[in-house]
């Protein structure tokens, strides 16, 4: 099991959103295909055929659990989880 992959299933079982290192979420939206923009803090995440726009910021080294969040609801609506295998 790859480091993206642990990432993915900590972020989809939800019960630890406070823990999870802002890197490792960044490289899954990566590795799903997100386009990544960084203006200062803000890192902003696009990608087609998603009509979200996912704007995170990092606390320390963690991602913040209410973005964690957002990008669990992504996944989940958009039905993303099984391109992290790709």
């Amino acid at each position: 099991m790859s480091p993206t992959d642990k990432i993915l299933e900590q972020v989809l079982r939800g019960t630890s959103d406070a823990n999870i290192p802002f890197a490792g979420l960044r490289g899954l939206l990566l590795k799903l295909g997100f386009g990544e923009r960084i203006r200062g803090s803000h890192h902003i995440y696009w990608k087609d055929g998603v009509e979200e726009i996912l704007n995170l910021q990092p606390k320390g080294s963690k991602a913040k659990p209410y973005q964690v969040k957002q990008v669990r609801h992504v996944i989940l609506k958009y039905r993303l989880g099984d391109q992290a295998d790709a």
